[in-house]
């Protein structure tokens, strides 16, 4: 089985297009439709067809460019059951746990709500990818929007339980800032203080940070290092719970 090959690229002012294809079948997937003009030109770019978009949630920033991608190659839109109504052109509805096929590939579907209330991202185990949109960023989460803190909380458990070495392909280039309010929260982590150098020069170059991986976010981003000793100190909330450390957390990145 070829691997499969991807291709990231830039949408609207801040969001990553990215496209999936298999090269033995020639299915290639949009994670997401922010933009239409970009994702075309990233399939002419690359010589492929458009043949799905998955989608995570129903922001307008994730969806705009559904239909006209739809009329224009007939592609099949697959997104979560729980944002049916609000997802246009929606032709597969998948919910937590449910599998499906992408060429020999599987994907498997991981409900998320928090950033909204039914945010999915999606997991291949065999190739070890996780799109997860916007619930999870290098060194940061997505706002709380639909969901209380303990969702997304439980949201982002799951999703650090996958392997270390999976690569993770998010949503937006938020990385500088949040690896600004990372130090902030969790200062002597020396690993998450190599890595803000890495991310300041490769910005500065304008270079794209993504993907990540679990094993990278679990040592550098404070949002999933809620059970850490010295973040708790550095709160002043060792005795608190985790949803509570976490809530925090996410109301200092909202005023940062």
């Amino acid at each position: 089985m070829k691997p499969l090959e991807i291709e990231v690229f830039q949408c609207r002012s801040d969001n990553y297009g990215v496209l999936l294809h298999d090269p033995e079948t020639g299915l290639t997937a949009s994670i997401d439709a922010p933009e239409e003009q970009p994702i075309l030109d990233a399939l002419a770019r690359r010589g492929w067809t458009l043949t799905h978009i998955l989608t995570t949630h129903h922001h307008t920033d994730h969806v705009e460019g559904n239909l006209g991608l739809k009329e224009r190659f007939g592609v099949e839109i697959v997104g979560p059951i729980n944002e049916a109504v609000a997802i246009p052109g929606l032709d597969r509805s998948v919910a937590d746990g449910d599998e499906f096929q992408f060429g020999d590939h599987t994907i498997c579907v991981i409900e998320t709500p928090g950033h909204t209330a039914g945010h999915v991202c999606y997991y291949l185990p065999d190739d070890k990818i996780l799109f997860a949109a916007d619930t999870l960023f290098a060194l940061g989460c997505g706002r709380l929007f639909e969901r209380p803190a303990a969702d997304m909380w439980h949201s982002l458990q799951r999703i650090s339980a996958l392997p270390d070495e999976t690569a993770v392909y998010f949503g937006h280039e938020y990385t500088l800032s949040n690896a600004r309010f990372a130090l902030t929260i969790d200062p002597d982590n020396k690993r998450l203080q190599a890595r803000v150098r890495d991310i300041e020069e490769a910005r500065a170059a304008n270079r794209f940070t993504i993907p990540t991986t679990i094993g990278l976010e679990k040592e550098t981003n404070p949002f999933l290092r809620v059970t850490d000793p010295a973040v708790r100190r550095n709160l002043l909330m060792e005795s608190k719970s985790n949803e509570d450390v976490f809530a925090e957390i996410r109301k200092r990145k909202d005023n940062f």
